[in-house]
């Protein structure tokens, strides 16, 4: 007789963290090789997740394939922990892996990540994982993946350079805006996914390994720690992030972070930090709590206060 305790139970017919061990086992060889050869695009058999494609699959394969019970699990959304795509993620793998999540980002030992970096700077022994669309930097320049894939093994590229040549001709700047390229090690030009120009210098002599992946296009690649990574630019027109000056959060105070900015039914507008796990440790600092709060890539005087 099929009990209602029975039915409720929690199904069990998968392997820990739902990849079985072959999966597993050439998803670390792939991360190992990228680390290897850092920024290069190494090719791995993407599994079905019960995730659509596009959605994630990517950083989310790499994160099930790292994550042990001892691990400590963050996911956000284009720096929000809130959002439907990074509580389901959360959600997901708390169930496969019984791992205990954070939404403080010097807590977690892996950061899944959706087109954000958090704005505290990460340390050694922490993991980015950042989900990818597009792997390929050239693809605007060369739509062949083939003919990119020659020019990625001749370092040949001086398309991409006449891109960026063009753009400064054409509005005496460089438009490029997220997924800004970059070179990494002096040697591969990578895609950072599509994180704003904000975030693309945290990746330069970093202390933690960040590993990129697209689930959709099969390809994953990494950055180690301490290895260069400069966004390309011409020695007189330099590379710039986006301007936050003068934008304070409206519910911390903050300045000089990353801001979204919230129109008003006025016409006015609005800015809040964009990392809200980073908002939310502020908050409970002026509220007297104690709360740990690392440093930033870029300086803001209310870590002096």
């Amino acid at each position: 007789m099929t009990t209602l305790a029975a039915l409720a139970h929690t199904r069990q017919d998968y392997s820990y963290a739902f990849l079985d061990e072959f999966a597993k086992r050439e998803l670390r060889r792939r991360i190992l090789k990228g680390i290897a050869i850092p920024g290069y695009q190494v090719p791995y058999a993407s599994r079905e997740l019960p995730i659509a494609r596009g959605w994630g699959t990517g950083g989310l394969q790499v994160t099930l394939s790292l994550v042990g019970p001892r691990d400590v699990v963050k996911v956000i959304d284009q720096g929000a922990d809130d959002s439907v795509n990074a509580a389901n993620l959360r959600r997901f793998i708390a169930r496969v892996a019984s791992v205990e999540t954070t939404t403080d980002a010097l807590r977690a030992t892996i950061i899944q990540s959706r087109h954000r970096f958090p704005e505290e700077r990460l340390r050694e022994e922490q993991a980015l994982v950042l989900q990818v669309p597009y792997p390929e930097p050239l693809i605007a320049v060369q739509p062949s993946f083939s003919a990119a894939r020659q020019m990625h093994a001749d370092a040949d590229y001086a398309l991409m350079w006449l891109d960026l040549y063009e753009q400064y001709v054409r509005h005496r700047a460089l438009t490029g805006g997220a997924n800004y390229p970059v070179m990494v090690h002096g040697r591969y030009l990578m895609a950072p996914s599509p994180i704003p120009r904000w975030d693309t210098p945290m990746l330069n002599q970093a202390a933690h390994l960040t590993l990129l992946s697209a689930g959709r296009e099969k390809r994953l690649y990494a950055v180690p720690p301490y290895t260069d990574v400069r966004p390309l630019a011409f020695t007189d027109v330099p590379f710039r992030v986006e301007d936050q000056t003068g934008r304070v959060c409206a519910q911390t105070g903050a300045t000089n972070k990353f801001m979204n900015e919230v129109p008003q039914p006025d016409g006015s507008s609005q800015f809040v930090l964009s990392d809200t796990g980073y908002a939310e440790k502020l908050l409970r600092r002026a509220r007297g709590e104690p709360v740990e709060i690392g440093e930033t890539f870029y300086y803001s005087a209310e870590h002096d206060a």
